[in-house]
C-alpha cells in the first residue's frame, strides 16, 4: 500500500475503563451516570470494555515453558509459543468450559509437532496422514489431537504477525475440540458454522489473555490486537466461488472474533446458519462471472460515479465539490489528508487520482502462498474515499470533524455506504457501482492497518484496530441511525 500519509497520528489520552453492558452487535445500549444516560461508546478508548493499552504483546517474560508433551517437538520457538498456548488455553476451558456445558472439561489426547519441510508422503503421521509437505495445523476428531507445523507455517505466521497470531490460530484449533467434547457441532452441522464458531471461542480466550489472566502470554488491546486480527484477515477464503471456501470472509472471521472476545464464549454457542445469514444481510456472497475479479479501476470518472452514489445514500443539502487536482484546495483549515482531503470551510472534497489509483491497485496472493498477506484492491481506495464524504455529512448534521468520536462515524458512516453499494440492496437500483465479494475484506484489512478510513479531518485515527472494524460493521449492519447513536 503506497501513498503519502500526511498528520497521521493517533488518538492517546488518560485510558479510563467504564462498566460494559452487554451490547449486542447492534443494540445500542445505555448506562446511567449522574442521572444522564451515557451511551457505552461514549468513550471511544475504549475496546469491548477493556481500556485501549500499548504495552507489551506476546510471551510474558519470565514465564517458565509448559511441561505438557508434545509427540516429535524440537523445542523451536514455534513449537515453544504452541506448547504454551495449549497450556493456556486448556487452563481456560477447565474453568470456562463447566461454567458453559454444565459438565466436566477433559483436555485433548494428544498433541503432535511435524515438519513440512519434509518431502510429501514422509514425515510423522497426524490423522492417519504423512505430514511432509503439510504446512497445517489442525485438529483431528478421530484421535482428538492437535498438530502444527513448526518449520512453515507457524514462523511465517510469527514472521508476519508476531507470536500471538501462532496462539490464535491454535485457540481456533482447540475451538473445534470444545465442539467436538460438548456435542456443539455433529456430522450435519455446515462447516461456516464449525469456523465461525472456532473463531469466536478464539476471541473469547483472547479477551481472557487482555484481562492478564493467562500465564504464559500478554497482549495489548492496540497493536497486538490488530495484528491478531490482521492474521485472521490473512486465513480468510481469498475466492468466494471456490466450492472450498468455507472458512468465511476476512469480515466474517473478524466479526466472529469480535463477537467472543466482548460477549464471551457462551455468545459462540448461538452462532448458527441463521446469525451468520443475518451477518450477512443483503451483502454480495459470490461473482456471478467466473472470470469477475471484482476490480474497478480508480479513475476521475468512475470516482464521479462514486459521488453520486455516496449523494443517494447519504442525502444531504449541501453536498460537496469534489476537486481531481491534489489535496491542496487551499483550505483555510489546512486540513489535508494523503490522498484525499476534506475542508469544512469550503465544503470541498481534494483528490491526488494518482496517489489514490495506486493505494487501490490489487496484488493478489499466488497460488501457493502460505499466508496470503495482501488484502488491498480498489475498495481500498473507494472506501477511503467515501469516509472523507461522511466529513460533509457529519459537517450538516452540526458534528464536531476533530475528535475520536469523528473518526468512529467516519468508518460507521462508510459502512453504511459500503452497505447501500451491494447490488442486492432493494434500494441500488438507481446507483452507478456495486459491491464485490472481497471489497468488505479489503476495507477491513484497511482498518486494521492505517486506518485512515476511521480518522477526523485532520486524519487522525484511534490505536484500536478492533474499534475501527467495529464502528465499520456497525454501520454495514445498523444503518446510518445506528451511527448516530452510537457515536455522540
Amino acid at each position: 500500500m503506497s501513498g503519502g500519509r500526511t498528520r497521521r497520528t493517533l488518538w492517546m489520552t488518560a485510558l479510563l475503563s467504564m462498566t460494559v453492558l452487554s451490547a449486542g452487535l447492534l443494540s445500542a445500549c445505555n448506562q446511567t451516570i449522574d442521572g444522564r444516560a451515557v451511551s457505552i461508546y461514549d468513550n471511544p478508548f475504549n475496546v469491548a470494555g477493556l481500556p485501549v493499552t500499548d504495552g507489551p504483546s506476546g510471551p510474558r517474560p519470565g514465564a517458565p515453558n509448559s511441561a505438557l508433551r508434545v509427540e516429535n517437538a524440537e523445542g523451536t520457538d514455534a513449537d515453544l509459543i504452541a506448547t504454551n498456548a495449549i497450556d493456556d488455553i486448556q487452563q481456560f476451558w477447565k474453568q470456562t468450559y463447566p461454567e458453559l456445558f454444565k459438565t466436566q472439561f477433559a483436555p485433548v489426547s494428544k498433541l503432535i509437532s511435524w515438519d513440512a519441510g519434509e518431502d510429501e508422503g514422509e514425515g510423522i503421521r497426524f490423522c492417519g496422514l504423512r505430514t511432509g509437505g503439510v504446512p497445517n495445523a489442525a485438529y483431528c476428531m478421530r484421535d482428538d489431537t492437535i498438530g502444527w507445523d513448526r518449520t512453515i507455517l507457524l514462523p511465517a505466521l510469527i514472521d508476519a504477525f508476531g507470536p500471538m497470531s501462532v496462539v490464535m490460530v491454535i485457540a481456533h484449533e482447540y475451538g473445534h475440540s470444545i465442539q467436538h467434547q460438548s456435542g456443539l457441532v455433529g456430522d450435519d452441522t455446515p462447516t461456516i458454522v464449525a469456523e465461525q464458531q472456532a473463531d469466536c471461542f478464539a476471541g473469547a480466550f483472547f479477551r481472557h489473555i487482555a484481562e492478564g489472566d493467562a500465564a504464559h502470554f500478554t497482549i495489548n488491546t492496540s497493536d497486538g490486537l490488530n495484528d491478531v486480527l490482521a492474521a485472521t484477515v490473512s486465513v480468510r477464503d481469498v475466492d468466494p466461488n471456490d466450492p472450498e471456501s468455507v472458512h468465511g470472509s476476512a469480515f466474517e472471521r473478524v466479526t466472529a472474533v469480535q463477537i467472543g472476545f466482548t460477549d464471551g464464549a457462551e455468545s459462540c454457542t448461538k452462532i448458527d446458519e441463521n446469525e451468520i445469514d443475518t451477518r450477512r444481510a443483503d451483502l454480495p456472497q459470490k461473482f456471478s462471472d467466473a472470470d469477475d475479479d471484482g476490480e474497478l479501476p480508480v479513475t476521475r470518472e468512475t470516482l464521479e460515479s462514486f459521488v453520486r452514489s455516496f449523494e443517494s445514500l447519504l442525502k444531504i443539502s449541501d453536498p460537496p465539490t469534489v476537486t481531481y487536482d491534489g489535496t491542496n484546495t487551499n483550505c483555510p483549515e489546512d486540513t489535508v489528508t494523503e490522498p484525499v482531503s476534506y475542508c469544512a470551510s469550503t465544503n470541498t472534497i481534494g483528490v491526488d487520482v494518482e496517489a489514490l489509483a495506486e493505494l487501490g491497485t490489487a496484488e493478489r496472493p499466488h497460488r501457493g502462498d502460505i499466508i496470503p498477506l495482501n488484502v488491498s484492491g480498489d475498495y481500498s481506495a473507494y472506501v477511503l474515499f467515501a469516509s472523507r464524504y461522511t466529513l460533509a455529512v457529519q459537517k450538516e448534521a452540526g458534528q464536531p470533524l476533530n475528535n475520536p468520536q469523528t473518526a468512529l462515524r467516519s468508518a460507521c458512516l462508510s459502512g453504511v455506504i459500503t452497505a447501500g453499494l451491494s447490488s442486492e440492496n432493494p434500494e441500488a437500483t438507481e446507483l452507478e457501482v456495486w459491491l464485490s465479494p472481497g471489497d468488505l475484506d479489503e476495507a477491513v484489512s484497511g482498518l486494521l492497518s492505517d486506518g485512515l478510513s476511521a480518522s477526523d479531518i485532520n486524519g487522525v485515527t484511534l490505536p484500536s484496530g478492533f474499534s475501527r472494524v467495529d464502528a465499520f460493521r456497525s454501520g454495514v449492519l445498523g444503518g446510518e441511525d445506528t451511527c448516530n447513536l452510537r457515536y455522540r
